[in-house]
């Protein structure tokens, strides 16, 4: 049984085009499905996290990190009562809108796109569910909840969000779209919040676990880090077999899957005590409350420390940077041709069809770009250039 302030599918805000009931399916079950059987979804698998995809088959992709996601969520939201089929969906959906390439593929198409609106991958994710996929006769899109796109909509400026509400679909209750909760500064619904946490939880652990196996950052340096340092302690005080040679990988998993269950249960206690503080009878309520899913102090500090080693020595490695300068590269060329021969898209044996339902060029080559696969990308910038920047 959910909590309360648990959002319920049978209370949803609806959907932008009106569709009757599924006969066997919640709401929010309905949206998982959806998403995961859209084109963009599929696409996932060949785009990168931090290690490109040509980079090696064992580290993790975004759909790999999709599906982490997923399963710490709805682990979690079963402890806290929440909708576990929402938190499914948003976390599965999250990164749809992501570039190939990773955060560098995101960045060289922002500075690309600063004189047509900019791109940020959340926004690009909403796009992908509302406008981009193309699998209905009646509309495009997704046509997903007004919870779960809200979910999706990690992050947005005061500018896209106004931006946003104006181009929202009236809502039968005469509220605002999903934008309007940047605008009074109201919180998403609990089920979003434990998507956001959920998400960093598992890059953190995951980042390790992948910086490691590639040897750009060794177990020891790992355990500079207080937090993890903690944990790695305690796999070998429990089974000092961890420390010989040929156990240094379940040393590290162990490691791992210790800080992993450490921050699922210090995010659910200090969850709860927010929860009894506040005390939130609704999902509305929720909105009006201060942000609710969190961690402790203690480990808040742990993990942000976390973040800065991985940001040091992984994010900005310079074998890292150098194969994402190149990647940047790629980004800014194919943006470039296919501005000034857009009929080059539809040359491409496209991973998707060209929208043509988006009359300004920059953000239809936006969109395109943005949903290429990193391997589709360096094939096609070889095609057009003549120059392979990825081996």
């Amino acid at each position: 049984m959910v909590a309360p302030y648990a959002s319920d599918p049978a209370q949803t805000r609806g959907r932008r085009f009106a569709q009757a009931a599924a006969p066997t399916r919640t709401e929010f079950q309905r949206d998982r499905d959806r998403i995961v059987h859209c084109t963009a979804f599929r696409r996932l698998v060949y785009k990168t996290q931090v290690f490109l995809n040509h980079e090696g088959d064992l580290f993790r992709t975004r759909l790999t990190h999709s599906l982490e996601v997923a399963q710490l969520g709805r682990s979690m939201a079963r402890s806290l009562r929440l909708n576990e089929d929402l938190v499914e969906a948003i976390a599965l959906a999250h990164d749809l809108g992501h570039t190939p390439f990773g955060h560098a593929g995101q960045d060289a198409l922002h500075a690309c796109m600063a004189d047509f609106g900019g791109f940020e991958h959340n926004l690009q994710s909403l796009r992908v569910v509302d406008h981009l996929e193309e699998r209905y006769p009646d509309f495009d899109g997704l046509n997903l909840c007004f919870e779960t796109r809200e979910g999706i909509l990690k992050h947005c400026s005061r500018h896209n969000a106004a931006a946003l509400e104006r181009t929202e679909l009236p809502f039968a209750d005469g509220q605002g779209g999903v934008g309007a909760r940047f605008l009074l500064r109201q919180q998403p619904s609990l089920e979003a919040q434990l998507c956001n946490l959920a998400d960093e939880i598992a890059y953190n652990a995951h980042d390790i676990d992948d910086g490691v196996r590639s040897g750009l950052i060794s177990f020891a340096q790992a355990q500079e880090v207080p937090l993890f340092a903690d944990f790695a302690a305690q796999a070998l005080a429990a089974h000092p077999p961890l420390s010989e040679p040929k156990n240094a990988r379940r040393w590290l998993y162990e490691a791992i899957r210790l800080m992993l269950s450490s921050q699922v249960y210090d995010l659910i206690d200090a969850t709860q005590i927010a929860l009894a503080e506040h005390r939130p009878d609704s999902a509305q309520a929720v909105r009006l409350c201060p942000e609710l899913l969190r961690f402790s102090p203690e480990m808040r500090a742990g993990t942000q420390a976390l973040k800065a080693f991985l940001l040091a020595s992984l994010y900005r490695h310079p074998q890292v940077v150098e194969t994402m300068e190149r990647a940047k590269q790629i980004v800014r060329d194919l943006f470039a041709a296919y501005l000034n021969d857009p009929q080059a898209m539809q040359a491409a044996g496209s991973p998707r069809q060209v929208h043509e339902n988006v009359p300004d060029l920059p953000r239809r080559v936006a969109d395109y770009i943005a949903g290429m696969t990193d391997r589709f990308a360096a094939r096609e910038h070889e095609r057009l250039t003549g120059l392979r920047l990825l081996a």
